[in-house]
């Protein structure tokens, strides 16, 4: 298969210059069978040197009909979803008809069957190259125009669009023109959707998903309304443009590949966060985040837009830190914060690897480099810059300027350079230099201490200007510690030290607010402190900063596994943030225990760690969040044959003893964990799939049957995932089924066939691939030959942009777990 071209900046340059597109009308018939759909698309379009010749974008599965200005012109020009336009005139009518094919892998038009119910149901995802499959048109976000959308569908399908809808007779739907907008926020949802309406300060509100989620839904409809309504107050008091769209529909979609999507009026969630079980409320609190994000970005990208993908920093950096700080700020979520330090993992991790790209790069050439840049860089890192900068500007200056940015380009196209004028017009200072240092440069600045001095050093050799303060702890009676004095620093990025105001016995605690994004490394007094007490530290900012340090110094090689295990099991059966819990064992289990420690040492990990899960599920009682969380941790760590029978007692009495009852997501966890330990088989899979013929459970006994510790299962697990032509979702399942580290010697054969099927199976596409390199490498297997298997894979010359990116950074991450597993216990 032929990856079809990208395109380029260039491209996009030379063609932005030619063209002002006026309008799209898109009109599609979704009756044509689970299959096909038909596309019709208007383009009226300007040309600046009548004459020229230029391209659409269109990809379908058959081409019908293209006429330029009332001439005919040959569907057989169409070569790589490019169809040549020559003789353009200065004013232009462009009609094309195409058949299009639905996707099962949630780019384009995705269409899914229920299995609860044997409901259909479509959503499109336009993005980033993605829109071509589904209608014509110029696709880059500096050619917006008003689009115009009208879809014929089954008579009991509901359609939800851009905007409002009106209806003429059964099936027929068409919507109102939006403001200019890019192809790539084009959106439809439809099917029989199961609909909640409201309104809030004249918006018209909905939420939306499929039916069989319609209990789940109604039950979390106020909750959502809710926080949809505190974010628009929100916004709408800091900004002086208000929402800039006629209504707001927020539709929570099946097998969808990111958290959401920002189509202006009407949002696209996957539909995880409609629960279908019991959540602890820091979930509650991550789809607050991700509703307040998606709303941020109807200014931030939706009104103004990026000119080209380098500053795909204007969307979601800023829409990282707006929504973190709507969710702190506007809704009982108010320690937003402290989910972000785990968040800033995310930002330090990519950060540093090969693959690691400035918030703004200079340069992005072409659309499939971009969809690289989606990462923990652009949102993390970038959300935890602007946060900098606005402790430099102050809030009222930075919140002056981003509302003349809007202002000025208002359904308009903007870059950096555009955004930090104005920036520095309503401030006074220096932001472009400010942006040069941080925006412009790559790698975490890391700030010691040797008890006396601040050390700043940066590893791409360009120091950064920081605000953060340092905290002092004091042992105190009792054996806690109190706060005896907060310093706030100001590193100008011209000098690496300085003096600190101390005493000897003080546990020093660099960026204990958590406001910047740095490498904090602690003198030996303060880490031995740390070792001893780190529970005790009474701000949960200052512990967030602690973990990250430890965690971070187990990825460089300077902390060996075991001894963060020892850090989580004295202090963490008593932390109080729910968050930090959370994150801490997620990076315990599946990081520390699963990749950095060698087969023989995982028991006694895998031990300890049920030994910190019980002691939270008995502090749990009456705490149902926390003794929820340490319910699904136990699940995961039984090692033993009378752990898999205790497992087994638990499965047939529906519950843990004492709570939580075993939920669908609970009982699914719960098998894959005997699935991996060979006490379950076939049978009794297929009865709890009865149970509940859901998609929960497709995918949930997709991943038991992967992980039964069978050469014939593997095999077939292993063949669906490269040649089976599996949706992204039971593809992720598979995969995440496949490698268990219990299981090395049965997989090690399968692990080497992975660097050898990857090159041609990531050729289904940028979702696929993803899922392939994320859930489907063999991260459990670090050892030298891995390494060695992965960098002749990435020798090859064959490999889709999105497989080599994923490929580098499990790679370095690979290489980090080989060392650690060298060091001693």
């Amino acid at each position: 298969m032929t990856p079809m071209p990208s395109l380029t900046r260039a491209e996009a340059v030379e063609r932005h210059e030619l063209l002002d597109v006026r309008s799209v009308s898109v009109d599609l018939d979704l009756t044509h069978g689970p299959e096909v759909f038909a596309a019709t698309t208007v383009l009226r379009f300007d040309c600046a040197r009548p004459g020229a010749a230029t391209f659409l974008d269109v990809k379908p599965v058959r081409l019908l009909r293209v006429e330029l200005n009332g001439r005919q012109l040959d569907p057989a020009a169409l070569a790589g979803g490019r169809f040549p336009l020559t003789g353009l005139a200065a004013e232009n009518e462009l009609l094309v008809e195409a058949e299009c094919a639905y996707s099962h892998t949630g780019e384009g038009m995705h269409r899914f069957t229920d299995p609860a119910d044997g409901e259909d149901y479509v959503y499109l995802q336009s993005f980033l190259d993605s829109g071509p499959t589904a209608f014509a048109c110029f696709d880059q976000p500096d050619l917006k125009a008003v689009h115009q959308l009208s879809v014929t569908a089954p008579p009991q399908w509901t359609v939800v669009g851009n905007s409002l809808a009106t209806t003429a007779g059964p099936g027929r739907w068409s919507f109102a023109p939006t403001p200019p907008i890019p192809s790539y926020l084009v959106t439809l949802v439809a099917g029989p959707l199961h609909s909640v309406r409201a309104e809030h300060d004249g918006i018209p509100l909905g939420l939306h998903c499929r039916r069989s989620l319609a209990a789940q839904l109604d039950a979390d409809a106020a909750e959502l309304f809710e926080i949809t309504g505190q974010g628009f107050d929100h916004y709408h008091r800091i900004f002086r443009t208000r929402y800039p769209f006629d209504s707001y529909d927020q539709c929570f979609v099946p097998e969808f590949n990111a958290g959401a999507m920002e189509n202006p009026g009407c949002v696209t969630f996957k539909d995880d966060f409609v629960f279908r079980s019991a959540v602890p409320d820091t979930e509650r609190a991550v789809r607050a985040m991700v509703v307040t994000h998606e709303m941020a970005h109807m200014w931030f990208g939706d009104l103004v837009t990026m000119k080209w993908w380098d500053d795909l920093w204007l969307n979601e950096s800023f829409a990282e830190f707006m929504a973190y700080t709507a969710t702190a700020r506007a809704t009982r979520f108010s320690d937003a914060w402290t989910d972000y330090s785990a968040r800033k993992a995310w930002g330090y991790d990519a950060d540093q690897r090969p693959s690691t790209h400035p918030v703004a790069p200079e340069s992005v050439e072409d659309s499939a480099q971009a969809l690289q840049n989606f990462d923990g860089i652009s949102y993390a890192k970038g959300a935890s810059a602007l946060r900098q900068l606005v402790a430099w500007l102050g809030e009222e200056e930075f919140l002056a300027g981003v509302n003349d940015y809007f202002e000025r380009y208002a359904f308009a196209n903007a870059t950096l350079d555009d955004l930090l004028g104005c920036l520095a017009a309503a401030s006074g200072r220096d932001v472009h230099g400010w942006a040069e240092r941080w925006l412009r440069t790559t790698g975490v600045d890391t700030v010691r201490t040797d008890g006396e001095q601040l050390l700043h050093s940066a590893s791409g050799g360009v120091l950064r200007p920081h605000r953060l303060s340092v905290a002092r702890y004091r042992q105190a009676p009792g054996g806690t510690l109190d706060l005896v004095a907060r310093e706030n620093l100001e590193l100008t990025g011209e000098v690496d030290r300085i003096e600190l105001r101390t005493a000897p016995d003080d546990l020093l605690v660099v960026n204990d607010t958590d406001l910047d994004y740095l490498k904090v490394r602690l003198d030996e007094h303060s880490w031995r402190t740390v070792r001893e007490s780190l529970g005790a530290v009474p701000d949960e900012s200052a512990r967030a900063v602690l973990w990250n340090s430890a965690r971070d110094q187990v990825r460089d090689g300077e902390l060996a596994p075991e001894e963060y295990l020892e850090l989580v099991a004295a202090h963490l059966p008593g932390e109080t943030s729910l968050h930090l819990v959370q994150a801490v064992l997620r990076f315990a289990r599946e990081l520390v225990v699963d990749r950095f420690l060698a087969p023989e040492r995982r028991p006694a990990a895998l031990a300890l760690l049920g030994t910190v899960y019980r002691s939270l599920l008995e502090r749990g009682a009456g705490e149902g969040d926390l003794r929820l969380v340490a319910a699904r941790g136990l699940l995961t760590v039984a090692a033993t044959k009378e752990q898999a029978a205790e497992l087994q007692e638990w499965l047939a009495a529906g519950t843990v003893p004492g709570g939580p009852e075993l939920d669908p997501e609970l009982r699914w966890q719960l098998l894959l964990r005997l699935a991996v330990l060979g006490a379950t088989d076939e049978a009794q899979l297929a009865a709890q799939q009865a149970l509940d013929p859901s998609d929960l459970s497709e995918e949930g006994a997709t991943r038991c049957r992967a992980a039964l510790p069978d050469r014939a299962a593997k095999e077939a697990a292993f063949t669906a995932l490269f040649h089976g032509g599996l949706s992204n979702y039971l593809a992720a399942a598979t995969a995440q089924g496949l490698w268990q580290p219990e299981q090395a010697e049965l997989l090690a054969d399968l692990t080497l066939r992975y660097f050898e099927e990857l090159p041609a199976a990531a050729e289904r596409g940028p979702a696929i691939a993803a899922v392939l390199t994320r859930h489907g490498f063999p991260a459990f297997a670090a050892t030298g030959a891995t390494v060695a298997a992965a960098e002749a894979c990435l020798a090859r010359t064959d490999l889709t942009p999105g497989a080599r990116r994923g490929l580098v950074d499990q790679l370095d991450d690979l290489r980090r777990a080989v060392r650690a597993r060298r060091l001693p216990a």
